[in-house]
């Protein structure tokens, strides 16, 4: 299966009043890093949206757990693996990690689009790259 990582640095405005990384930003977070995974894969949300046979991709679910804090300045590297590719859908486990420090991890899943929101399938290009045959 396809993974990415990203190196994410934590700014003051990612933080609460605490110094702590609030929980909210680690949506953001995962976001860039499957942005970039498909980035890196060749793919981009802008091209994607210009094709002859356009695609969007939209975050159906996301389970997300707290396993211990980032703080100011850390650096965090995020992975991105995609686990499932079916039909209309992409299942992406992700993980938030300061050097060996699980930070947080979530369970995204994602569904194929086409610009008016109605599920498609996944172009035969994007499974070539993403699919469940590619490591």
């Amino acid at each position: 299966m396809f993974s990415s990582t990203v190196q994410i640095r934590i700014y003051y405005e990612d933080t609460d009043f605490s110094g702590l990384v609030y929980h909210a930003n680690y949506l953001k977070f995962f976001e860039r890093g499957r942005t970039e995974g498909l980035r890196e894969a060749g793919f981009n949300h802008s091209t994607l949206k210009d094709r002859d046979d356009p695609v969007v991709f939209a975050v159906r679910s996301m389970d997300i757990s707290f396993h211990n804090a980032a703080h100011m300045d850390d650096i965090l590297t995020i992975t991105t693996t995609v686990a499932e590719v079916k039909g209309a859908k992409m299942v992406f486990h992700q993980a938030a990690r300061r050097g060996d420090i699980q930070i947080a991890s979530a369970t995204v899943l994602v569904a194929c689009l086409q610009p008016n929101g109605r599920p498609r399938r996944i172009p035969e290009d994007i499974l070539k790259v993403l699919g469940p045959d590619n490591s």
